[in-house]
């Protein structure tokens, strides 16, 4: 992820998608005073874009290894 990212698509917090064994997607959504389970078909579709718009702009496996062996070269 860039390391100044001011507004995106994880901003409401913690989120988590599970696929039950029929197949079916449900969310949960955790706050500091409430959680929700999520198992609207539309609500967890929309979880589902949200953290496809979170993996987008994330780096692959071997980009990752390189930027982390340059910032541990530059420490």
């Amino acid at each position: 992820m860039p390391l100044r990212q001011y507004d995106h698509a994880g901003i409401d917090g913690l989120m988590y998608l599970a696929e039950t064994t029929k197949h079916e997607w449900v969310g949960y959504s955790e706050g500091q005073q409430s959680s929700i389970l999520i198992t609207s078909p539309k609500e967890v579709s929309v979880m589902l874009q949200r953290y496809g718009k979170l993996r987008s702009p994330a780096l692959g496996r071997e980009a990752t290894m390189i930027l982390l062996k340059q910032m541990r070269g530059a420490l």
